[in-house]
């Protein structure tokens, strides 16, 4: 893989240069795992915001339930206390 430049300003190099110090890694090699980081990161939201949309679908948790197990479906209402 070739190498390239990025022009920073000397604050942001030594913020990196910090960091990657700290994770005891080369600003090379910190930079490459950051961009897998976000990466990961974006597509972690992606994936939320499919699930948040599955699960407000009507009867989605009652069909989980039955296709899976695992007991019953909780209720949103309060139970009601037998005297």
């Amino acid at each position: 893989m070739a190498d390239t430049t990025v022009k920073i300003d000397d604050q942001t190099r030594d913020r990196f240069q910090a960091l990657a110090a700290d994770a005891g890694m080369s600003m090379r090699a910190y930079l490459a795992e950051l961009a897998v980081e976000k990466e990961n990161q974006k597509k972690l939201g992606r994936a939320t915001e499919s699930f948040r949309a599955a699960v407000a679908r009507p009867g989605f948790a009652e069909a989980f339930e039955r296709d899976f197990g695992g007991g019953p479906v909780p209720s949103t209402r309060p139970a009601s206390r037998a005297a």
